[in-house]
């Protein structure tokens, strides 16, 4: 990923987004022929000079300190997640040429420790998988490689949660709010690929997915970036229907650049009635063996 064309970018469309009065300050100039803040209201705002300020804008973050990316943010009015985002754009500008070439292509394994997937089995009652920076599924339990059985009917690729949104048609069925996911994929896929910026695997799938997704490259365009630690999202799954899951994203200490997301229902609920039926099918599907062959062929 090219930092200085990522870091241009994301100021500027941040800058785009807020107008003086939601600032809170005086129209800077005459009349305005563009949406949003201009450098010099920015620079104010964050109490640099509008020479520094366009010098940032234009891609170099080399030196900046944390307390002008902190004011930058706050002028912006930048949420948590931006907020992360513009740091690990200033960590990727100021690591060295050397750092760069020992970090590139350091992708998250694509498969998991054995203890790990111990950990998944003893989860019985709720999906639970372990994905990577590529947001691959890497690891499942029983009831996760079920809640995603669609997923992994391409043996010739791992499941990956980006692909599967936007170039398989059965996720339009799948997600009730298609739109809202492929959004909220493409905000974690940008967050992670700030974070990793020399990650082959992540700019590759970005490549590839603009090429073939008309909608992707659009949302990509925007560049938003997202947390994704919990919540609640709704599933058409083909076979036992309408699910309501709450969802806990954890970070793995010992395993850089993988989570475990569990997919809880609410006790009692007629979602956690589905995962029982769920957990019956997959084990008379043998959904468990087919997704692991595909996964290792």
């Amino acid at each position: 990923m090219d930092n200085r064309a990522e870091v241009r970018q994301f100021l500027s469309s941040r800058r785009g987004r807020i107008t003086p009065e939601q600032a809170g300050i005086e129209p800077y100039g005459g009349r305005r022929r563009v949406p949003g803040l201009r450098r010099e209201e920015v620079a104010r705002l964050a109490g640099v000079s509008v020479d520094y300020y366009t010098r940032l804008e234009r891609g170099n973050l080399h030196g900046v300190s944390d307390s002008v990316l902190d004011a930058i943010a706050g002028a912006l009015e930048l949420d948590r997640a931006e907020h992360d985002h513009l740091y690990d754009l200033a960590r990727a500008a100021n690591t060295s040429g050397r750092k760069r070439a020992a970090g590139a292509g350091g992708s998250a394994p694509s498969k998991v420790r054995p203890e790990l997937q111990y950990l998944l089995d003893a989860i019985t009652e709720a999906p639970a998988f372990i994905g990577n920076n590529r947001l691959d599924i890497v690891a499942a339990n029983t009831l996760g490689y079920a809640l995603y059985s669609d997923m992994y009917r391409n043996p010739s690729r791992p499941a990956n949660h980006s692909r599967f949104i936007f170039l398989d048609p059965r996720a339009h069925n799948f997600y009730t709010d298609w739109d809202r996911a492929a959004h909220t994929n493409v905000a974690i896929l940008r967050r992670e690929a700030g974070r990793n910026p020399h990650d082959k695997g992540i700019a590759e799938l970005i490549g590839e997915l603009s090429m073939r997704s008309d909608v992707f490259r659009t949302l990509w365009a925007a560049h938003n970036v997202r947390r994704h630690y919990a919540g609640t999202k709704f599933f058409q799954h083909p076979v036992v229907g309408l699910l309501e899951l709450n969802y806990q994203v954890l970070g793995l200490e010992e395993d850089p650049g993988h989570t475990l997301t569990v997919y809880p229902a609410t006790p009692g609920s007629t979602s956690a009635e589905a995962l029982k039926l769920l957990a019956s099918w997959a084990v008379t599907e043998n959904i468990v063996e087919t997704a692991q062959a595909k996964v290792g062929s």
